[in-house]
């Protein structure tokens, strides 16, 4: 191949192809920014004839948004095939392959979540929305705690709230530089583990006692 050559075009399956655009986003939109990376950057990247972004996603903007969605949704990996261990080294476990995703995709999560994202656009507000809500899913399953029933909603906001302050740790890793990998770890397996075994049955505790009913010792000792 000569220099300047386009490396030839590879025949593909439509999802393998889809991917491959999806990769080739997510690395420009890291590098720069929605508004300074065109489909004629992204189609050059990929390998792929611009009117294919078209066919797979409709335009810029939907595959944008699929690369956020891609992003900010915990990836099942994340909390399948955990070991039948404890709670503690369950959630370590968890943590440590959210940080390993981050990790791989350093620029395209720190756009997503940058300024310009979170500029009040319906659509990226969905898909933040969405993410909290299945974040929580990963979180219970991880933790063994998809049965519970009460408190359940109390339950479910406070790891959405968490969910927030995870993303602002990932700043303080990835962009100011405080927090090593192995602090941030310690933190957030530490924070979740304080929500669910003190914060949680603290609130329920509170809440029994709102009642006039008596709470259980472990809720009394915890808060």
């Amino acid at each position: 191949m000569t220099s300047g050559t386009r490396p030839r075009r590879r025949r593909l399956e439509p999802a393998e192809r889809r991917a491959e655009i999806l990769a080739a986003a997510r690395h420009l939109f890291g590098a720069g920014s929605y508004a300074s990376v065109s489909t004629s950057d992204i189609a050059e990247a990929a390998g792929v004839a611009r009117p294919l972004i078209n066919h797979y996603f409709g335009g810029k903007r939907e595959l944008y948004l699929e690369v956020v969605r891609q992003l900010m949704i915990v990836p099942a990996p994340v909390t399948e095939a955990l070991p039948d261990t404890t709670m503690e080294q369950r959630l370590s476990i968890g943590v440590e392959r959210w940080i390993e995703v981050v990790d791989r995709n350093r620029d395209a999560w720190l756009t997503v979540i940058g300024p310009e994202a979170a500029g009040r656009d319906p659509e990226i507000e969905r898909i933040m929305l969405e993410a909290d809500e299945i974040a929580a899913d990963r979180v219970l399953e991880a933790a063994l705690m998809t049965g519970v029933t009460e408190g359940r909603e109390e339950l479910r906001a406070m790891i959405r709230s968490f969910g927030g302050m995870l993303r602002a740790a990932s700043r303080e890793w990835l962009i100011r530089g405080t927090l090593d990998r192995a602090a941030l770890r310690t933190f957030l397996t530490d924070s979740i583990l304080n929500l669910l075994k003190i914060t949680y049955p603290a609130v329920l505790a509170e809440r029994r006692g709102s009642d006039g009913r008596t709470p259980p010792a472990s809720a009394r000792s915890s808060a």
